[in-house]
């Protein structure tokens, strides 16, 4: 009905001017005192011809109107499909039409092309960096003074934060380089513990760790950065106590911290891009980009990822049974 609306509402120039006309005759006729059968004999056959004419016109534009809807939903791929032009106007249209999808593509393709060189040029960057941070830990481990390992705890942050840029970038790549399958979920946490190791060493930390015995199905390489996200965090905000790490069912792996915990109001956006909260603007170090990395990476292998805090500290919750696969 709102489609036979908008027809009539587009020919109601052509209605009111068959109205006037027919007045017209109306008026002349009952001047000249003049039987007014002729003028409604013509009012009728000419309104039968009228709603012949808006019928099978309406039966054009209707079918137009479901192609140019339909194609709304296309535009982004194709604009090949778009009604064949009835009138100079619409030709005129349909090429203004064209005109702006070509420099809407041409646009689209400069962008992709310049974010691509962006990417291999980041890429190759992080790439480069890693071999002088990798020597540098290795003269680091010769020393055993409480300063080597202040900084050999700095350089992991700092191979950690250029894997993070790393993982930002591969993200949103057009290619995908997951390698789904099997995996003991039991080693790929015991090398992110291994990781940060040293950490609870120097801030007696203690690391609880109860056999997980279990297998996942997802990439080892996406999951291990995302463990290890988790378990820096836990670290980092742990002053005293220690980390917990075991496994709930169904298949979710837990990581149990006595930290200073999470405020309430900022749970629910601590895995939004950015988002630091209460604790990452006291500490003034916190970029806001791990948690969000975690929750994106958690999305495109079909894992997914919660927070709980309180005044006994924050667990983080993964729950890997994994329903679907995003390929981006």
């Amino acid at each position: 009905m709102q489609m036979f609306g908008d027809f009539l509402s587009a020919h109601k120039k052509n209605i009111i001017v068959w109205l006037i006309v027919c007045a017209v005759f109306a008026v002349v006729f009952s001047l000249y005192e003049l039987p007014l059968a002729p003028v409604l004999y013509g009012a009728v056959l000419s309104g039968f011809f009228g709603v012949v004419f808006i019928a099978t016109d309406f039966v054009y534009y209707r079918r137009k109107r479901t192609a140019l809807q339909r194609l709304a939903d296309e535009i982004t791929l194709s604009a090949e499909n778009i009604p064949l032009p009835q009138n100079g106007i619409e030709e005129d249209y349909t090429k203004l039409i064209h005109t702006l999808y070509d420099s809407l593509k041409a646009a689209e393709n400069e962008a992709a092309e310049k974010l691509s060189d962006m990417t291999d040029y980041y890429t190759m960057w992080v790439h480069q960096i890693k071999t002088p941070i990798a020597a540098m830990g290795l003269i680091l481990q010769n020393g055993d003074s409480p300063e080597y390992s202040e900084l050999s705890e700095n350089l992991q942050k700092i191979e950690q934060y250029a894997e993070m840029v790393l993982c930002y970038l591969r993200l949103d790549s057009n290619s995908s380089d997951l390698v789904i399958k099997e995996y003991d979920l039991d080693s790929i946490v015991k090398q992110a513990v291994r990781k940060f190791s040293s950490q609870f060493i120097r801030r007696q930390l203690k690391l609880v760790y109860k056999p997980l015995e279990k297998t996942v199905l997802t990439d080892e390489k996406w999951l291990l950065f995302v463990i290890e996200q988790i378990i820096s965090n836990a670290v980092k905000y742990t002053l005293s106590g220690g980390v917990e790490i075991y496994c709930e069912e169904p298949l979710t792996l837990c990581i149990r911290d006595t930290g200073i915990g999470i405020a309430p109001e900022d749970i629910p956006r601590i895995f939004e891009k950015g988002y630091t909260g209460c604790n990452g603007r006291l500490d003034k170090k916190a970029s806001g980009i791990g948690l969000y990395l975690c929750r994106r990476i958690c999305g495109k292998l079909g894992h997914k990822i919660t927070a709980e805090s309180g005044d006994s500290g924050t667990v983080i919750k993964l729950f890997l049974e994994r329903s679907r696969l995003v390929i981006e």
